[in-house]
C-alpha cells in the first residue's frame, strides 16, 4: 500500500501543474486511506506538499505569461487570513466526538472527510454546469476584473481551505473560472500561485499541534516534485478547452468515492 501511495505522489504533481488543482483532492485521501495518518494529521501534512509543489509548478506558467500575480494577490490576502486563524484557532478547539444520533458517531475526523467530499460534489458540479463562452482573450480577462469580488471570494475559500487542510484548487478553479471568468489555462497558473501562498501560510498554524515525520515528507515532496516536472510538460500540449471538464469529473468521481467510503463502507 505505500508503494502504491509513492507512486501516486508522481500522479499528484502531475494533476497540480496540468489542472492547477486536484493535488490536494487525491493527498489527503492517500496519506489517510494508504499510509493510515489520522486525517487531522494528513491536512496538516497536505499543505506543505501541495503548497511546495504548487510553488514549483507555478513558476512555469509565471515565466510563459500564463498566471495572474494581482489577482492571486488581492484573493490570498484574505485568504491566508482565514486559513491560518482556521487552523490556529478553530480546527484544535473542536471536540473529537462531535454527536451521536441512533448509533451514528460524528467525530471531528469523519466531519472533515465529509465536509472534504461535499465541497469536491459541489465544486465538480459548477465546474461541469459552467458557461461555455469561455473568454479565450488573456488580455481582456485581465482588464475586466472585479477586485472587490474576488477579496470576498478568497475570504470564503480561505475559510473552507483552512477546515479541510488543502490547498484549495478544487475550490479555487471554479470560482476563478464561474465567477471571476479566467480563460482556464490563466486560472490553472494563477490557482497554483495562490494554492502555494494559502497552503505555506496555512501550515503555519499547524507548527507544534502534531508531530512531524520529515523523513516521509521528504520523500513524498520529492516525488511529487517529479510529478510536477511531467505534468508541466504535458500542459504545454494540451488545450484549455479540455482541461476544464477533465478537472470537473476528476473531482466529482473522488469526492463520491469518499462520500461513500465514509459513509457505507
Amino acid at each position: 500500500m505505500e508503494l502504491l501511495g509513492f507512486a501516486l505522489a508522481i500522479l499528484i504533481g502531475i494533476l497540480l501543474s496540468l489542472l492547477g488543482g486536484g493535488g490536494s483532492i487525491l493527498t489527503v485521501p492517500v496519506l489517510v486511506y494508504l499510509f493510515g495518518i489520522p486525517p487531522a494529521l494528513a491536512t496538516a501534512y497536505s499543505l506543505l506538499i501541495v503548497g511546495t509543489s504548487s510553488a514549483v509548478a507555478s513558476l512555469g506558467y509565471l515565466r510563459q505569461g500564463l498566471a495572474s500575480p494581482r489577482t492571486a494577490l488581492f484573493f490570498s490576502f484574505p485568504s491566508f487570513v482565514m486559513v491560518f486563524l482556521t487552523r490556529k484557532y478553530l480546527l484544535p478547539r473542536l471536540p473529537e466526538h462531535l454527536l451521536t444520533v441512533a448509533g451514528f458517531t460524528l467525530t471531528k475526523d469523519l466531519l472533515i472527510m465529509l465536509v472534504f467530499a461535499g465541497l469536491m460534489v459541489l465544486a465538480s458540479s459548477a465546474m461541469l454546469r459552467g458557461r461555455r463562452d469561455e473568454v479565450a482573450d488573456i488580455r481582456s480577462a485581465r482588464a475586466r476584473l472585479n477586485y472587490p469580488m474576488i477579496f470576498l471570494e478568497g475570504l470564503l475559500v480561505g475559510t473552507l481551505t483552512g477546515f479541510v487542510g488543502v490547498g484549495g484548487g478544487f475550490l479555487i478553479i471554479p470560482v476563478l473560472t464561474a465567477f471571476v471568468r479566467l480563460p482556464m489555462k490563466l486560472a490553472v497558473g494563477t490557482s497554483l500561485m495562490i494554492i502555494a501562498i494559502n497552503s505555506l501560510i496555512g501550515m503555519l498554524g499547524d507548527l507544534g499541534q502534531h508531530p512531524t515525520d520529515w523523513s516521509f515528507l521528504g520523500k513524498f515532496i520529492a516525488l511529487t516534485l517529479l510529478g510536477v516536472l511531467v505534468g508541466t510538460a504535458l500542459a504545454k500540449r494540451v488545450e484549455g478547452r479540455y482541461l476544464k471538464p477533465a478537472f470537473g469529473w476528476f473531482t466529482l468521481l473522488m469526492g463520491t468515492g469518499i462520500l461513500v467510503k465514509e459513509l457505507v463502507v
